[in-house]
């Protein structure tokens, strides 16, 4: 059972799947009916400071993927760390430099790293960290751009538009020379998060793979 939602974990990664199968955009993404069991106040993100506030630290991370392509289902368990970094650190600096960006209007730039294991190769360690640096936009702090120094969809530094919905929902569309990614991240609560993602075509036309994950905070040290 996953605590505070009612449900099983399988129940959570099934109702997931049965979205996304279905969706040829995110921006389609209906509201998961197990938030109504135990919604955030609207008023808990205010803008891309808090969302990355709340999501330092370690989860561990389930993640099932339908690669449409090849007709598959992947199982990957994964423990990831966020943690913050300074706006004065030199891979922000150097990030912010290289797409000719003030480092100055960065905000709460911080690392991602993971690694875990699939089922469909399991002598394979699926492992890496990215450097992520939000760009809020002037006199919009719920939305702006997303750079990263190794991107989600192909393993080079891109750039993403992201926004914040009035409910707390982060949307992040990233585009890249040969594909198109979609990703949303909420919140059920401060412990236990869910994320949505789709990659595409270049020209949005197609849906390639599509994931679902729930991560949950890892509370130990370990």
């Amino acid at each position: 059972m996953i605590r505070g939602s009612g449900l099983t974990h399988e129940e959570v990664i099934y109702y997931g799947l049965f979205v996304i199968h279905n969706l040829s955009s995110l921006d389609h993404l209906p509201t998961p009916f197990f938030t109504l069991h135990c919604p955030l106040p609207t008023q808990f993100f205010m803008d891309i400071a808090q969302f990355v506030e709340s999501s330092l630290g370690c989860w561990r991370s389930q993640r099932s993927v339908h690669h449409l392509a090849f007709g598959h289902f992947e199982e990957v368990t994964s423990r990831i760390e966020i943690v913050p970094l300074g706006d004065a650190d030199p891979e922000v600096l150097d990030l912010c430099k290289s797409h000719e960006i003030d480092p100055q209007r960065a905000t709460h730039p911080f690392r991602m790293s993971w690694e875990g294991e699939s089922d469909w190769d399991e002598s394979e360690v699926i492992q890496g960290t990215t450097i992520l640096v939000p760009i809020p936009d002037r006199g919009n702090p719920k939305a702006g751009k997303l750079l990263r120094d190794q991107g989600y969809a192909e393993t080079i530094p891109a750039v993403g538009e992201y926004h914040l919905t009035p409910e707390g929902t982060f949307i992040l569309q990233t585009e890249y020379d040969r594909a198109m990614a979609e990703e949303k991240i909420w919140f059920i609560n401060p412990n236990f998060r869910l994320r949505v993602s789709l990659i595409k075509t270049s020209a949005g036309s197609g849906v390639v793979t599509a994931s679902y994950s729930s991560e949950i905070r890892s509370l130990s040290p370990s």
